[in-house]
């Protein structure tokens, strides 16, 4: 999908952008092949196509951070498929107060198939959530933009959360899903283990001071917890994305799956 979006392009809206794909142009390749093209001069053609051709170097550069500063934050989505290898999936739990009154309890975080939960007065430390977003092109939250980021900002301020983030919850939102992550999950079927179904923030915050008062139990269902919400912030991607694509991508022109193939997005 990032290669057949122009919107990056300035001047260049969702408008525009469909007028190119309902012309044939389904990509950057193809953009730059043609010599003329429709409602475009030829020295704005000329500009656009020196950025596109920067674009692709910062692609093949796996420069996320270029495309996440040329695209709106309500486009990022766009990068989910190209940048999947380096893609952090995160959802952190509190106690339940404000940043400044409160604490961050659990960041949970999920790359490539593996968990990690880091934990208040264990293993969550600023250097280490440090490590972890270096190794990060593209963060995936539910409600992250409003809640998970601003509040590890505020209790770690010298973190670098300049990334792009593709936020399922306003994407659900844009395509007519309502409710929280729970509720669009079991719409969407994803499952998750019988013992946190029906468990919820506020839960989160109970069990975190039952096992500060000893029930170790309790520090268990917690982290499992905080897992199944960040592990399942996959599967809720992919069918995002796919949506994303079939809604608002070349793909909803309805031409056949040949018209779209292009160079396989895979970043370094």
């Amino acid at each position: 999908m990032l290669t057949s979006s122009f919107v990056l392009l300035k001047g260049i809206g969702h408008n525009s952008e469909r007028r190119l794909w309902q012309e044939g142009i389904m990509n950057w390749g193809s953009f730059l092949r043609s010599a003329t093209l429709p409602g475009i001069s030829s020295a704005k053609k000329e500009w656009y196509d020196r950025e596109l051709t920067q674009a692709q170097t910062h692609l093949d550069a796996g420069d996320a951070t270029f495309f996440g500063t040329c695209l709106k934050s309500r486009e990022h989505w766009r990068l989910f498929n190209t940048f999947r290898p380096r893609t952090l999936y995160l959802d952190i739990e509190t106690t339940g107060l404000s940043a400044r009154e409160g604490h961050v309890t659990v960041v949970g975080l999920y790359r490539n198939g593996l968990m990690t939960s880091l934990v208040r007065g264990e293993t969550l430390t600023e250097d280490r959530l440090h490590a972890e977003l270096e190794q990060t092109d593209l963060f995936i939250t539910f409600f992250g933009s409003g809640f998970d980021i601003p509040y590890l900002q505020a209790k770690f301020p010298r973190l670098n959360f300049k990334k792009p983030h593709f936020d399922l919850c306003f994407a659900a939102r844009r395509l007519g899903m309502q409710g929280g992550l729970k509720h669009i999950e079991q719409e969407l079927q994803i499952a998750r283990e019988t013992d946190v179904v029906g468990l919820d923030g506020w839960e989160a915050v109970r069990l975190w001071h039952q096992w500060c008062a000893g029930d170790a139990a309790a520090r268990n269902l917690l982290l499992r917890y905080n897992a199944a919400d960040t592990i399942n912030l996959e599967p809720l991607a992919a069918i995002l994305y796919d949506q994303m694509v079939a809604t608002f991508g070349p793909a909803s022109l309805g031409f056949p799956p040949n018209r779209l193939q292009e160079p396989a997005e895979v970043a370094p």
